[in-house]
């Protein structure tokens, strides 16, 4: 039969459905005849309860059931014949003055847009680039190094410095009042390594066993600790023990505790490297695919299905309330969590990828099968046993669409910036590692 459709606003639309009534009616018989050969009531043997009892107890709800998937069923009918592209589900309504031994209904619902992507030749990209150097190599070697360094006490009259590990004994009042969190007892950091504010590392530096202090400290107005950011306290630090920190030499020993192979200097900074151009390799694509795509909607012309973007934005509170609950945030699951937070994010979300989606459909750009086995590898290489990551991500449906997800948001960057302008720009390693990926 031929589908009338009408359009409203926008990418809202319009169709009227009918439903037969004796369809209904012989739909609802046959689903309470089935429910009665089951049901269990009181005073009636299973099997053997009368059907005009059954329909009394579960008539309407049984109704309500068939209306719903005899409407739905009709409502997909009409869509497909029709070809339309619904976004979201539709809002039904019954309508008033339909023919005798009929039900009508008015479903009204979004389409998906259509996306017009103007000319990617015109697009202006910048594209960055980093290498791995010998100095972000022995960096990485000192990281390590510290965290396999040792402690040894110093003498009594020895004062603390940068270097040194101290265990104090601290207590921070504010007007008078000690406040939550300002109190500590045989608290333990490595002095100068910016794990105590700069006033609390001043007022250490140069203290001597069994010494206390009372200083100053005023609380930075970004502080994450909100009860007490942008105020001053008034501090009193005893340090009861200071030890100077060895760190183990760059030698083959080193290597050899690391687990490198060949158990020598050179392999280990050669495995450094290795790693280190790993991360900037993902690192890099991470910034010129947010390039790529902040320029990719500068070119796309659609409207938004606000279904798409409400599913959206329930998503992200969603997502936000677990990440509360993660964090130990009592009530996280009834959080308030304002739409207009997360709608912004939402919508780009949304339109980004109704545009990637027909970037992707327009020029073939899935991801092939070994470009999905390639990506999982590269994942899998910085692991000890990487043919385990492999089996992992090949174990799990959902984990495997998100790999093929991010290939072909690869794919859609390579292809931009095949047809754009880019402008190559090296960055420093230390800028790339500064930021997040």
């Amino acid at each position: 039969m031929a589908v009338t459709v009408e359009n409203l606003e926008k990418l809202e639309r319009k169709i009227t459905l009918s439903l037969p009534v004796d369809v209904i009616q012989n739909e609802v018989n046959n689903r309470l005849k089935k429910l009665a050969r089951t049901v269990k009531m009181d005073g009636f043997r299973p099997g053997k309860v009368p059907m005009n009892v059954v329909a009394q107890r579960y008539g309407y709800s049984v109704h309500y059931e068939v209306m719903n998937d005899k409407v739905g069923e009709a409502f997909s009918v009409a869509a497909n014949e029709a070809q339309l592209r619904v976004a979201g589900q539709p809002r039904i309504s019954e309508k008033e003055g339909a023919p005798e031994g009929q039900l009508a209904f008015d479903a009204v619902f979004e389409v998906f847009p259509e996306v017009v992507i103007n000319d990617l030749g015109t697009a202006e990209i910048e594209r960055l680039s980093a290498e791995v150097t010998d100095e972000a190599i022995d960096k990485t070697l000192d990281i390590l190094r510290k965290q396999r360094r040792s402690f040894a006490q110093r003498a009594q009259d020895a004062a603390a410095a940068d270097g040194d590990r101290v265990t104090v004994d601290f207590e921070g009042k504010i007007d008078g009042e000690p406040f939550q969190g300002g109190k500590a007892e045989d608290f333990q950091y490595v002095v100068g390594e910016g794990q105590m504010l700069k006033e609390f590392e001043d007022a250490v530096r140069g203290m001597k066993s069994g010494e206390s202090r009372t200083f100053p400290l005023a609380f930075p107005a970004d502080y994450h600790g909100k009860d007490v950011a942008g105020k001053q306290a008034d501090f009193l630090v005893t340090v009861k023990k200071i030890e100077s920190s060895h760190m183990p030499e760059v030698d083959d020993a080193l290597a050899k505790s690391l687990g490198i192979a060949d158990g020598t200097v050179a392999g280990l900074r050669a495995d450094i490297r290795k790693n280190l151009e790993r991360e900037v390799k993902f690192r890099l694509l991470a910034r010129n695919k947010q390039a790529v795509m902040d320029a990719l909607l500068t070119k796309a012309e659609l409207d938004l299905p606000n279904a798409s973007v409400q599913a959206e934005v329930g998503r992200m509170i969603e997502s936000t309330r677990a990440d509360l609950k993660q964090r130990g945030l009592k009530d996280a699951d009834s959080a308030p969590i304002p739409e207009e937070i997360v709608r912004p994010q939402a919508e780009r979300r949304v339109r980004l990828g109704l545009v990637v989606a027909e970037l992707v459909k327009k020029n073939d750009l899935l991801a092939k099968p070994e470009q999905i086995k390639a990506h999982i590898d590269d994942l899998a290489a910085s692991y000890e046993k990487p043919e385990d990551v492999v089996r992992w991500y090949y174990g799990d449906r959902q984990r495997l669409a998100d790999v093929e997800a991010a290939v072909i948001e690869n794919n859609v960057t390579d292809y931009v910036l095949a047809q754009a302008k880019v402008t190559e720009k090296a960055i420093g390693f230390d800028e790339l590692m500064a930021q997040q990926g």
